[in-house]
């Protein structure tokens, strides 16, 4: 078992049924010129956590963790997509439009992709979401099964919306989530910061916060 300091408490996992999730890193979020940028977002805010993410998939790598990324997005023929959503905001450019890097959350196009710096092994799942949550409408849970895992560390964006929506399903679902804080990012800083608290509250309501420097050195001990 490793042990690293967390927030409420101390955080123990098993290597052999951890895995490392990462939660929609994909270009249109983002790159500048993207359906983020677009909408007027500071894509600094979220590309701070580039760096640290990059760390911890490495060492997830040589540890032998299972890693899986998710990308959201739907259908070239959006019949996964709820008219409730697509009309939500009142955007003049949304979810199934002709954007900056193409058609906006549609699967295949450029800006749905995850940015090459974080780019999937070939024996590294993605998984395809119509939704926020990694778990809805997906085959998830099955592989997290089949691979016997308990745990999860999580990294990814935004805090707020997607990486909270996928935690709070896993804890519905039995399993322990420690949420990486320098691997998560948002738009709003505020968003974020009450974010992290909400998953720590009380115990530990959702799960526990760390940052991702210890995970790193947990799954690379010295030799």
């Amino acid at each position: 078992m490793a042990v690293i300091a967390a927030d409420p408490y101390e955080f123990a996992f098993d290597p052999a049924h951890t895995a490392l999730v990462i939660i929609d890193m994909q270009r249109d979020f983002l790159e500048p010129g993207g359906f983020g940028a677009a909408l007027g977002n500071d894509v600094a805010l979220m590309r701070r956590t580039i760096a640290p993410t990059r760390a911890v998939l490495e060492a997830a790598r040589r540890a032998g963790l299972l890693v899986i990324h998710t990308r959201e997005g739907h259908r070239p023929d959006l019949t996964d997509l709820p008219p409730s959503k697509r009309a939500r905001g009142h955007l003049p450019v949304g979810i199934g439009d002709r954007g900056p890097m193409g058609r906006i959350l549609v699967r295949g196009e450029p800006g749905h992709a995850i940015i090459p710096e974080l780019g999937p092994l070939p024996a590294e799942p993605v998984i395809d979401k119509p939704g926020k949550g990694a778990f809805h409408a997906t085959d998830l849970a099955a592989i997290l099964a089949n691979r016997a895992i308990r745990s999860l560390l999580v990294c990814g964006v935004t805090t707020e919306v997607c990486v909270h929506t996928t935690v709070r399903e896993a804890n519905d679902r039995g399993f322990e989530c420690l949420v990486l804080s320098d691997c998560v990012g948002s738009y709003f800083p505020d968003f974020h910061a009450a974010g992290l608290r909400m998953i720590a509250a009380q115990g530990g309501i959702f799960g526990w916060v760390a940052p991702s420097a210890p995970v790193i050195a947990a799954l690379d001990p010295p030799p």
